[in-house]
Order: C-alpha cells, then sequence, then structure tokens
C-alpha cells in the first residue's frame, strides 16, 4: 500500500489491484464510525479517504489501514440485474479489431459473462463493472466524444458500464439499452451499487421482456406547485438556486457533496435570522435577484456584497445593509444589485423555505443535475410555518475579505496526491505563476489560465481515481482545473495538489479575471504503514 497526501482531512490509498481495491473497501465498510471515516470513494486502484480531523489524523489512519488483512476480503455479491442491449455500438467493429475477433464474439463475451459493479463515479449511476472472465480489455478512445447518448453501453480498459444519462466521455460505444440506469424521482434512483451483478443480453437474440425490480419501478414525480405563494421571484440574475450543507455520504451512488459554494455565509444568513444553520437558502450568482414579498417576514443576506434595496407597496425606496435583519412587509420588492466584490450571495428567511430534499438535502448539483430546480422568474416561494425559532444574531460579518477582478487571491495548498507525476520546473512554476480565473469556470470548478503550461514527467494513462473539492487538476493542455462544489466525483487526469479546506469559501467567491497564486503549506511526501511522516 501507498498513502498519498490529498487535504487536510482526506488521503488516498494506492494498492496493486481492483481487487484489492474492492477488498480494502469492504473491510472498511465495517469501521467507518469507529475510525471516524467520514467517506471512502473507491476507484480502479486507490481509495479517497475523508475523514474526521478533529478526532483523528492520517498518521493514525495510516497505520490503522496499513495492519488490515485484506487477502481473504471477498466483495458481497448483490441483487441481480439484466440489462437488454442492441448491440449496435459505433465502435464495436474498432473493438473487435483490437481484440483480434470478431464482431459477434465481442458480443457474446459480453452476454456470455457475468458482470460485478465495483464501484461507481463520474456521473450519478456511472456504475464501473468488472468481469473476471469476459476478457474485454480494450482502451478509451484517442479523442473523446463531445456527446455520448443516454444509456450507451460502453468498454474502458477492463470496465464496462452504461451512460445514465448524455455526456461527453471517452469509453468505446458498443451498444444501447433502453433501461433507465438512474431515475432521481425512483425511490433508489440508481439501479447499481457496489457489489450489484449485472448480465446483458442480446435483445436481437431473445423475445423475453425485462422490467426494473418491484422497488425501483414506480417513479414518483414532484409537483412543482406550491400552495402557499409567500414570494414571488420576479428575476433571477445568471443564477439563483437552493443550497445547503450538501450531500456527504452519497459516493456509492456517484455523487459528490455539492452545497453552499460559500459555507460561513450561508450559516451566516441562517445565524442572523434564528435558522439551523443548514437551513436552505438561496445561492445567487452576480446579483441581480428580485422578488416581490406576499406577506411578512425577516430575511438576510450575506456574502459577495451587493447593494440591497427595497421599494414598498406605497412606492418609497430604501436600502438595507447585508448581515443584519431586514423586516419585509406585504407588497414590498426587494432587489439584489450586481456584486460589488465575491460571486455569491445568499439570501435567507426566517422560518426557512418550504421546499424537498432530494438525497438527503436541497442543494442542487449543476453537474448531477440533482436537487430542487434553478429558480426562474415567476415562482412562487414558500416560507416553512417554524413552531420555535432562536433569537437573531446582530454581531454576524463577513468570514472572508471578498475579491474583485483586480485581485491576486492566495490560496494554500496541500502537495498531492500526483504530485511527483510532474516535472519538477512544472511544480516550480504551480506554486509561483500567477493563474487567471477564466469566463469558463463555473460551479463545478475554476478553468484557470497561465502563461506557461504544467508538463508531466509521466505520460501514462492515469486509472481513474477519487478527487475532492479543492483539487487542482491537470489536463492534456497543462492549465490547471480547480474543482469545485459540483465536481465528478472520480477523475483520469492528474491532481497536482488541492486547497486546503478552510480556503474553499474564499475559492468559491473569486471573481472571472481575478488571479491566483498557490501557497504549498508543506512539501510533497508518501507515508505508509509504520513508518509514516506528517502529511
Amino acid at each position: 500500500m501507498r498513502f498519498l497526501p490529498v487535504n487536510i482531512d482526506a488521503f488516498i490509498v494506492e494498492l496493486n489491484s481492483l481487487e484489492q481495491t474492492m477488498a480494502l473497501t469492504d473491510v472498511l465498510q465495517g469501521v467507518i464510525a469507529d475510525w471516524h471515516i467520514n467517506e471512502i470513494i473507491p476507484a480502479a486502484r486507490t481509495l479517497l479517504i475523508r475523514y474526521n480531523p478533529i478526532v483523528t489524523n492520517a498518521n493514525i489512519l495510516a497505520e490503522q489501514i496499513a495492519q488490515l488483512d485484506i487477502s481473504a476480503s471477498v466483495m458481497q455479491s448483490g441483487e441481480q440485474v439484466t440489462i437488454p442491449v442492441r448491440y449496435n455500438g459505433e465502435d464495436l467493429p474498432q473493438v473487435a479489431d483490437y481484440l483480434g475477433i470478431t464482431v459477434a464474439e465481442v458480443i457474446a463475451r459480453h452476454t456470455d459473462n457475468e458482470y460485478q459493479v465495483a464501484f461507481c463515479g463520474f456521473a450519478p449511476g456511472f456504475a464501473y463493472m468488472v468481469s473476471k472472465t469476459a476478457q474485454l480489455n480494450v482502451p478509451r478512445r484517442s479523442s473523446p466524444r463531445v456527446r455520448i447518448p443516454a444509456g450507451s453501453v460502453a468498454l474502458a480498459g477492463e470496465f464496462s458500464s452504461v451512460y445514465p444519462q448524455a455526456s461527453p466521455g471517452g469509453w468505446q460505444l458498443i451498444g444501447i439499452t433502453d433501461t433507465a440506469v438512474w431515475d432521481i424521482y425512483r425511490d433508489e434512483p440508481a439501479l447499481f451499487k457496489p457489489g450489484t451483478r449485472v448480465n446483458f443480453i442480446d435483445v436481437s437474440q431473445s423475445k423475453t421482456t425485462y422490467h426494473l425490480p418491484a422497488h425501483l419501478s414506480a417513479a414518483k414525480k414532484q409537483d412543482d406547485l406550491v400552495e402557499q405563494q409567500d414570494i414571488t421571484v420576479l428575476t433571477t440574475g445568471l443564477q439563483t438556486l437552493f443550497q445547503d450543507n450538501g450531500r456527504i455520504g452519497q459516493a456509492a451512488l456517484g455523487i459528490s457533496e455539492s452545497g453552499a459554494m460559500d459555507k460561513n455565509a450561508l450559516h451566516s444568513a441562517n445565524r442572523v435570522l434564528g435558522n439551523s444553520i443548514n437551513e436552505p437558502a438561496l445561492e445567487i450568482t452576480q446579483g441581480g435577484f428580485s422578488a416581490q414579498i406576499n406577506r411578512p417576514m425577516l430575511v438576510a443576506v450575506t456574502g459577495a456584497i451587493c447593494e440591497i434595496t427595497i421599494t414598498t407597496i406605497q412606492g418609497e425606496t430604501y436600502t438595507s445593509p447585508m448581515y443584519r435583519p431586514i423586516q419585509l412587509e406585504a407588497g414590498d420588492i426587494i432587489r439584489l444589485g450586481n456584486v460589488k466584490c465575491g460571486v455569491r450571495s445568499y439570501f435567507a428567511v426566517r422560518g426557512g423555505f418550504q421546499v424537498t430534499p432530494i438525497l438527503t438535502s436541497c442543494a442542487f448539483d449543476t453537474l448531477a443535475q440533482v436537487g430542487p430546480l434553478p429558480l426562474k422568474s415567476g415562482q412562487m416561494l414558500a416560507i416553512k410555518q417554524a413552531k420555535t425559532l432562536n433569537p437573531v444574531s446582530l454581531s454576524e460579518t463577513p468570514m472572508i475579505n471578498y475579491p474583485t477582478s483586480d485581485d491576486i487571491v492566495v490560496l494554500d495548498i496541500v502537495l498531492g496526491p500526483r504530485t511527483d507525476w510532474f516535472t519538477q520546473q512544472s511544480i516550480a512554476l504551480l506554486t509561483s505563476q500567477l493563474w487567471s480565473v477564466t469566463p469558463a469556470s463555473n460551479r463545478i470548478g475554476l478553468r484557470l489560465s497561465g502563461k506557461e503550461p504544467l508538463i508531466r514527467e509521466k505520460q501514462q494513462e492515469l486509472p481513474s481515481e477519487g478527487t475532492c473539492i479543492g483539487a487542482i487538476q491537470i489536463p492534456a493542455n497543462g492549465q490547471p482545473v480547480l474543482f469545485l462544489n459540483d465536481h465528478p466525483l472520480t477523475g483520469g487526469y492528474p491532481v497536482i495538489g488541492a486547497v486546503c479546506n478552510y480556503h474553499l469559501d474564499l475559492a468559491g467567491q473569486i471573481p472571472v479575471n481575478a488571479k491566483i497564486k498557490f501557497n504549498p503549506i508543506g512539501m510533497f511526501k508518501e507515508f505508509e504503514g509504520s513508518d509514516v511522516d506528517h502529511v
């Protein structure tokens, strides 16, 4: 085992094979609570371990993990699922040529051998399936497709999978299925989970109709109508989303944390109003939000600095400060102007919004498309009828200095886990060169541009492995992507470092054209077993 640093609350365990990874995952599931592990993200040859740094540390966990016996562990078999496939994929002839067999033999190998889900990632419901006997190991395409249709059945390396929704991808397409492997409105959205046994059948050779398991078949789409009409949304600006603390612990479904980009600002807004700090609020990007108030209420605005203007039903107009409770009356119109610094502001109401959680959270994940949908003009919002509330707070202040597009923002980083995949010159460039935030940035990540790209020393393909919020991934062009809250759970490009947790709120508030300087808080160094060094 190798232990590689990821962040101040995370590290990667690198193993020799997928079988070892699956075995270690299975063993660790039994000690998650006792060892204060928050989440395990398995991948092809690695496990990303996220833990509670208040009660344990990487050294203690590495010692414990290194002593585990995974030689006899066998992954538990799950439910069996049958997937009918039309084997008409664009890459089927090329796959056959690469393997030196006929197209019919490719189909036979895929249908005659059972697969098992090893782990999930990339997108919600995307399952990495393996078969010990299928012998269909093929490389990814040299040029990924911009769009792969939902339901596409594909191969890459030792894995097979089904694309849950239309998305870019570089896997080899061999067929397509009509089976919905991901449906957010089902009782269990994901058809596949680690351990699920999968059999593919060729529909051209079978007249049998296959149905989903009973507990998955009934879809229950939410009703968009709101009976109460406490707030009428007039304008949403660039983007307005419901956000809370996010979805920790959904890695088995291939879903990342998401949640408010500036959690301190979210918590402040709720404390101002006497709410629970995780009460959902509106995350408003770049201002431009306005709403009509239909009954008396108390609201608060925090986060990115903007002018708050209220126009009463009598036509009077006044401004109100941020980080303070604002009493509004029926007929008032509240407007948030364009932000002066920062990117995202938070609008909360006393008592909280009446919104239905999806997979434990009211956060909208822009990559996974999970959660209450983005707000639109004319939408009605309801406020919960809270029975008990805490006192309001009059002492809240911003936790960070919100940057402007002219600023240079310094972010502390932990080097790893793949720093050693880059030249020494590139590692020096990462921390000495300024990186501009480009307009292609969003909640998934900040796309950065530097004068000189980062050059890899190791050119081999990196098997997909878990990533965390703050990860600095380096794609083929050498220009970093700083992963933010809606990032993919796993990635195939090497991560050179990660922004420290305490600077993630700041990273989520950096505007386009601002410059970033990365500040390493230590040297890259792997650690292992009983001879561990500090991460």
